[in-house]
């Protein structure tokens, strides 16, 4: 085989290989490319199903647009309980006292801030959470776990821890932990170590 017998063999392929593939696409899928050619009165009736899709649709908006209003409504009133500060140790500081105020108007007194902590709960609100410890009696406890409930803010209690004394009083030592929400932008971003990357 000499290189002049090689390129007339692969010259004969390449015309046969694009011959055949000329013959398909004429013959066998038809070399008509125009597409077909709706008659009017299917076009006109098509259009009129449009149209009363589109009527139907167009009607459902203001009933839409009332339930989006009311739901806004609804949610306004529900955010008043959160804690609107401009930093994370406003909204700590405020619920703090606002623990401390139900506790001193039930006759309990709190030996001040155990412990703080917050959490993102959601991609829109956090989590600021106090904890304080103070010693009274049960009907005094339920009184104060009472008055939490009664508050504006949107307040949970997220530990509680009681032990009893040995008096005759009857009196309770209790650890108690009280969330409050706040918006999520308050919340320090969460700190990544190593298996973050």
């Amino acid at each position: 085989m000499t290189v002049g017998s090689l390129d007339k063999r692969t010259g004969f392929g390449l015309l046969a290989g694009v011959a055949v593939i000329l013959i398909l696409r004429f013959v066998m899928m038809g070399g008509d490319s125009t597409g077909t050619v709706v008659s009017p009165a299917d076009s006109i009736e098509q259009a009129r199903k449009r149209l009363q899709r589109v009527r139907q649709v167009a009607a459902t908006v203001p009933g839409k647009e009332a339930v989006v209003k009311q739901e806004s409504e609804s949610l306004q009133v529900l955010e008043k309980g959160i804690f609107n500060t401009s930093t994370e140790s406003e909204a700590r500081a405020q619920l703090l006292e606002m623990v401390n105020n139900v506790a001193k108007a039930n006759g309990v007194q709190t030996r001040g801030l155990d412990d703080y902590h917050s959490k993102p709960i959601s991609g829109d609100y956090g989590e600021v959470t106090v904890s304080v410890s103070f010693t009274s009696d049960i009907v005094q406890l339920v009184n104060f776990l009472a008055g939490l409930a009664s508050q504006d803010q949107i307040l949970a209690t997220s530990q509680i821890h009681i032990t009893g004394g040995t008096d005759k009083k009857k009196m309770l030592q209790v650890r108690l932990s009280v969330s409050g929400l706040v918006p999520r932008k308050l919340l320090a971003p969460e700190k990544k170590g190593l298996a973050g990357f």
